[in-house]
């Protein structure tokens, strides 16, 4: 993307008929720049970190239980609290903690 100098405007691209060169004017102001060389630029993705569902380990473990299969390890209890996360016409999502200590496995249920 290129901008224009004069006022700022996002650039457009003419293709350019006949003799005339491809080109970048202002649907502005007159403005007007021919494209010489390819024009190439790079910008690397930067991801953003993941974080978990719930901030601590410790604040699920003062959450109510209920009587869930975990996915992972089908252990029959998990700790669970519900959060609005979507709009609020949408229905809560459940969050789930497995209550086994070697797992604490958690998944969340829309």
């Amino acid at each position: 993307m290129e901008f224009c100098p004069v006022c700022g405007i996002l650039l457009q691209i003419d293709p350019g008929t006949g003799s005339h060169r491809l080109r970048l004017f202002c649907p502005v102001c007159p403005y007007v720049c021919p494209i010489l060389n390819k024009i190439v630029k790079k910008a690397r993705l930067v991801k953003k970190e993941v974080e978990p569902i719930s901030s601590t380990a410790d604040e699920m473990k003062s959450a109510p239980k209920t009587a869930v299969t975990c996915q992972r390890c089908n252990h029959g209890e998990a700790y669970f609290k519900q959060m609005q996360i979507r709009s609020a016409d949408e229905p809560m999502t459940t969050i789930y903690r497995c209550c086994k200590e070697e797992c604490q496995h958690e998944w969340r249920e829309d």
